[in-house]
């Protein structure tokens, strides 16, 4: 049968075996993928596992232009593109690994209509440079994967998330899909509104929520006396499962529990914010190419990997929030294979999320004394300081993290 004289529900499913090699839609993808061919925003909510990438990746191959999936993290843009490369689909990524140069050549390709998909980081979007290159290209589809992040990071981890509605505009108001594994409704709300979908004379997004439930990850809590016995539980999984991620709340816990487990003769790799770029990009290439991996990480590490054979993720201390558990916990078991999924707890844990819950909501009365302070810092002109300084000029800080 000709492309041309197919349905559109016959052109799906010929793309879908074409260029990605499967015979059936998992459950949630084709009504996705149709209500973007059709013309609508999206905001899909999708479990881990359950293909989310598939629903942007698949209508880039069946509209005319070009595709922009805005990612947050320059690995996981690697590995999507090698992915995507490998299948025959032409996609490429333009972020800060890139020299001025080979971003000039790919923005070429893309006018030249070389390349259906393109990753970028939000930041992108600071260079008005970029946005106006981005702004001349024919631009079908504008995609923001792991899209809880607007809300989660955009406020104060990732400013840039911010500036997506603004780039939105200047790009012409394309077609916008927002995906995520986890959304409250508070956050999805977030996303609608920081998009600025639904808005600005654009017809409501479609909401497409298409569960959450993974039969075949365990989930335990476990609360435990002291370190000791955390450090056995993890011994435990090790050597049950090999392949794991366990998560700590802090940088300092990554180093002790490595320093166990080192103890113990388990290789380890180590993953935290503090590591050099070229530091955890081996460690992330560590991760997807060794045998049996264990990595020990904040909660930099992990989103948008795509390795399906994880066999246990262990919390050492408890998450930041019901929404961030289910995303790490949801990194096992892709391979739909069972996988243990253990959160081990004492109430002092509490403290360390309490301890960053007070810095990020800092009171009414802290910021008019730091205001205060700032005014008298700055009397004489601008100033440099470190913020644990400046935190030390203001007498209701009990948190620096707060200022």
């Amino acid at each position: 049968m000709m492309l041309g004289h197919m349905t559109e529900q016959e052109k799906m499913r010929a793309c879908l075996e074409r260029h990605f090699g499967y015979r059936t839609f998992l459950d949630g993808q084709e009504s996705v993928i149709a209500a973007l061919l059709g013309g609508e925003d999206a905001v899909v909510i999708m479990p881990t596992g359950g293909g989310k990438s598939l629903c942007f990746q698949l209508p880039a191959m069946l509209m005319e232009g070009v595709t922009i999936v805005v990612s947050p993290l320059i690995a996981l843009m690697k590995d999507q593109v090698d992915a995507l490369t490998e299948r025959g689909i032409p996609a490429t990524f333009i972020n800060s690994s890139l020299t001025d140069t080979e971003i000039a050549e790919r923005l070429a390709g893309l006018g030249r209509g070389d390349y259906k998909l393109v990753y970028v980081a939000p930041e992108r979007f600071k260079s008005a440079r970029f946005t106006e290159a981005a702004g001349a290209l024919p631009i079908s589809l504008f995609a923001v994967d792991e899209a809880h992040c607007i809300s989660q990071w955009g406020h104060d981890f990732r400013p840039d998330y911010t500036r997506l509605r603004k780039a939105l505009i200047k790009l012409g108001h394309p077609r916008v899909a927002a995906l995520t594994a986890t959304a409250t409704p508070e956050v999805r709300d977030d996303i609608v509104i920081q998009l600025g979908l639904g808005m600005d004379g654009r017809k409501e997004p479609g909401l497409h929520v298409h569960g959450f439930s993974r039969p075949n990850l365990s989930l335990l809590v476990n609360r435990t006396q002291n370190a000791k016995e955390k450090y056995a539980r993890i011994l435990h999984h090790v050597r049950a499962g090999k392949r794991g991620i366990i998560y700590c709340a802090t940088r300092k816990h990554v180093e002790r529990v490595k320093q166990e487990l080192t103890r113990h003769a388990v290789a380890c790799i180590s993953y935290h914010g503090g590591m050099q770029d070229g530091e955890r990009s081996k460690a992330q290439e560590r991760f997807m190419t060794e045998a049996n991996p264990v990595v020990i990480a904040t909660n930099a590490f992990g989103m948008g990997i795509d390795r399906p054979d994880i066999r246990f993720v262990v919390h050492f201390d408890i998450p930041g929030s019901l929404e961030a558990y289910y995303q790490e916990a949801g990194r096992a078991g892709r391979d739909g294979e069972p996988a243990a999924c253990e959160l081990l707890f004492n109430y002092a844990d509490v403290q360390t999320q309490e301890f960053f819950i007070d810095g990020a909501n800092p009171t009414i009365e802290l910021i008019r004394d730091l205001l205060r302070a700032l005014k008298k810092l700055c009397a004489d002109g601008p100033v440099e300081m470190p913020i644990s300084d400046i935190a030390a000029q203001v007498e209701s800080v009990k948190n620096s993290m707060a200022v």
